[in-house]
């Protein structure tokens, strides 16, 4: 049995829940990381929806690749299912795709892609995405806190993101 790879791109760098055995910088080509899906309960509420991060077509994401050993494999892609779609909704679809590593390799990672067809996806704005995620808060926490946490991940990985980086000036030029 080979390892299992994971790709994560947002909470899952800083908050993987699964046991593995080392991590490293990775480029996913044909989709960027992008403040796409309401979140009516990780990050903020049915009443006042937060934002969470989801791939979406286009671009590329520089992320985390995740080596799960053999005997996780199951457990863990039992585990990341239900955090990516809880009760089974299907926010995101599993795609096994190819990822370049920091060390050249070029392996398929096990990642979650942001399904455009649900009722969730959206496409806002950089002023009104800043705008929902000040104030979201849900059962995972502040979406404040999503935002950030993921920025300073990426940035000790030596790793940017423009457009995370535009909303996040925006959210602390914002009064309140």
């Amino acid at each position: 049995m080979s390892p299992l790879h994971v790709f994560a791109y947002g909470s899952l760098i800083w908050r993987p829940g699964f046991p593995f055995v080392s991590r490293e910088p990775g480029l996913l080509r044909g989709f960027h990381r992008r403040f796409c899906l309401w979140s009516r309960l990780y990050r903020g509420t049915p009443e006042r929806p937060g934002l969470v991060l989801g791939l979406d077509r286009g671009g590329s994401c520089h992320g985390v690749v995740f080596r799960v050993a053999p005997e996780h494999a199951d457990a863990t892609l039992a585990y990341l299912d239900e955090r990516e779609n809880p009760h089974g909704e299907t926010v995101y679809h599993r795609r096994l795709l190819p990822v370049r590593l920091a060390s050249g390799a070029t392996l398929r990672a096990v990642t979650y892609v942001a399904d455009r067809a649900h009722p969730a996806y959206a496409r806002p704005c950089p002023d009104t995405a800043a705008r929902v995620i000040g104030a979201g808060m849900g059962q995972a926490g502040s979406n404040r806190d999503y935002l950030l946490n993921t920025l300073e991940q990426l940035r000790a990985l030596g790793l940017r993101d423009a457009g995370l980086e535009g909303i996040a000036r925006r959210l602390a030029a914002s009064p309140g």
